[in-house]
């Protein structure tokens, strides 16, 4: 085994040990906010709130390892998509909870997408995440069909994504800058688990831009 296999086989069993010892915290923090006063639960929600980003973090890692490694597929069925919407917005209900938020939802009911569950309402929770942390007030989700896709999209009141950003292709980390707070790595985690999402000639992909309704940044998921 070469130094990179090893290092690579090092990380991904680290990776999945700090996930298992940080889904015990959460699990610890949920127990402890049932009996706090109710300014200890906002400060415990907010605690919870960065430790869920510290697992998406970890999980983005994880995925992205088996997919270096050739050990990632997806798991594809269908699903209302108000449903993955849902499972992506609790979780976030910490921060839900302790913060007023204007989040909207706009999606029919009847919507259904073919997709890997857990990838996409990750990958939802992910961007859905950002879009908490960088609005000033309001979020609005919606989802509906497109030119034959599933098209999810993310919208916030904030001051938009850097021009790096938007001038990058997603698809490439050698694009992502390292070395600042904000690196588009959870841009490119779902840029890669939507380009698994194949249907005959199509192949899932994602667009950011700063045409938001609310003003903001608008992240755009796209599903064959």
């Amino acid at each position: 085994m070469s130094g990179g296999e090893i290092f690579s086989t090092i990380l991904g069993s680290t990776v999945h040990d700090i996930k298992t010892s940080l889904g015990t915290l959460l699990g610890l923090i949920q127990h402890l906010s049932l009996s706090q006063t109710p300014q200890q639960q906002d400060d415990i929600r907010q605690l919870e709130f960065e430790a869920n980003r510290i697992n998406h973090s970890l999980m983005q890692l994880l995925v992205i390892y088996k997919i270096d490694s050739h050990k990632f597929s997806l798991i594809v069925d269908e699903y209302p998509v108000i449903d993955l919407i849902n499972e992506a917005k609790s979780q976030q209900i910490g921060f839900l909870q302790q913060n007023t938020v204007d989040i909207r939802v706009s999606c029919s009911e009847e919507l259904m997408g073919y997709c890997d569950y857990q990838q996409v309402t990750n990958a939802i929770g992910n961007i859905l995440n950002n879009a908490l942390r960088y609005m000033r007030q309001s979020v609005l989700i919606s989802a509906f069909e497109e030119a034959g896709y599933l098209k999810i999209c993310i919208e916030d009141d904030g001051e938009g994504y850097p021009e790096r950003l938007l001038n990058a292709d997603l698809t490439k980390p050698s694009e992502l800058d390292w070395v600042s707070g904000n690196t588009g790595l959870g841009l490119y985690f779902v840029a890669a688990i939507a380009g698994f999402h194949k249907n005959r000639d199509k192949a899932g992909f994602v667009k950011i831009d700063n045409q938001s309704r609310l003003g903001g940044a608008r992240f755009c998921l796209f599903l064959p």
